[in-house]
């Protein structure tokens, strides 16, 4: 019932049983081709044909349509909403993109990956992108009908993640960018030194979820998906003391998107020369300082932070090692 067709580097597979549809598919090893196959041919025999339709929709509908309906009915419920966005609709535009979702292969998912290399883009961002295409495979696998269709993604090997990065800032470094500042942007640099927030965060926040009176600011949609409750320390109160209300309702309404900070921060960096300085390095300077000069303990700095795990913060414990041997020196925690 099932016949196998070796095509270049690829093996064909085309089931054919009297009363129902002809389903084939490609793989690049014959061993995944065999055991697809024993998969359908068992489902024929039990009488399941639900799979039927499924392939025929997954041999139809390009990635790039599926990750059009992707941006559409799921984009706008995540909390990075612009980004994966911007990233999905750019491997949209990509040639492979144009193919039907069962038409693409590992091989496939591994050159994409070379070309984004070549393009000197990062392994964290190769990274992101891999996870975007898998994600909507997974998506029109479990929700929208697909049930036979492979993801591809789970068959290449990712690029390995270099080592966590880290970028403090030293000596008179605060001061000259600072000095590179507007008022306007200098505010945002004292702020998300002050409160450890992320990009997007400060970007998004608006009047109504400030407290001044008790001290917060509450967060409803945070990267990692849930809320939380920011306390925040003199410096960053005031900087919200000394901000006008914008009409927008916004906070930092210079900050039009997330993008818009690294930019700025590029900019007075540049000015200020200062090597190697991004945005996001303020989180990590404003992280490493809650570790440096408080005696928070890690569980209320990662309610401060929002870091998902206690392993994001295990980057930071030796920060804290020389107040650790006044403890065991008997000081008392101040």
């Amino acid at each position: 019932m099932a016949t196998f067709r070796k095509r270049g580097s690829s093996w064909n597979v085309r089931i054919q049983k009297k009363g129902h549809p002809v389903v084939c598919r490609t793989f690049d090893v014959l061993a995944d081709a065999e055991r697809w196959a024993k998969g359908v041919e068992s489902d024929i025999d039990r009488g399941s044909a639900a799979y039927l339709p499924a392939a025929r929709e997954a041999e139809k509908v390009t990635l790039a349509e599926a990750i059009t309906r992707y941006v559409q009915e799921r984009v706008p419920e995540l909390a990075t909403s612009y980004r994966v966005q911007k990233r999905a609709e750019a491997i949209a535009a990509r040639p492979f993109a144009a193919r039907p979702l069962a038409a693409i292969r590992g091989k496939d998912i591994a050159d994409f990956i070379r070309e984004r290399q070549g393009e000197g883009v990062g392994s964290q961002t190769v990274i992101h992108d891999l996870n975007t295409i898998s994600k909507v495979y997974e998506i029109c696998r479990r929700n929208w009908g697909m049930v036979a269709l492979d993801n591809p993604v789970k068959l290449v090997d990712k690029p390995s993640l270099p080592v966590g990065r880290v970028r403090r800032l030293n000596d008179d470094e605060e001061k000259r960018l600072l000095a590179e500042c507007d008022s306007e942007f200098s505010l945002i640099i004292q702020f998300a030194l002050a409160t450890a927030m992320r990009r997007g965060e400060i970007a998004a926040l608006t009047w109504e979820n400030v407290n001044l009176q008790r001290r917060t600011v509450f967060l409803p949609k945070t990267k990692n998906g849930e809320s939380r409750t920011v306390p925040l320390s003199p410096d960053a109160l005031t900087v919200l003391a000394s901000l006008p209300r914008a009409i927008s309702g916004r906070v930092f309404p210079l900050l039009r998107d997330p993008d818009r900070a690294s930019k700025l921060m590029a900019r007075a960096a540049r000015r200020a020369g200062l090597e190697d300085l991004h945005f996001q390095d303020l989180r990590h300077e404003a992280t490493s300082r809650l570790f440096e000069e408080t005696d928070l303990d890690v569980m209320e700095i990662k309610g401060i932070t929002g870091h998902k795990s206690m392993q994001m913060l295990a980057r930071y414990a030796h920060l804290r090692a020389g107040r650790l041997a006044d403890r065991l020196a008997g000081s008392s925690r101040t």
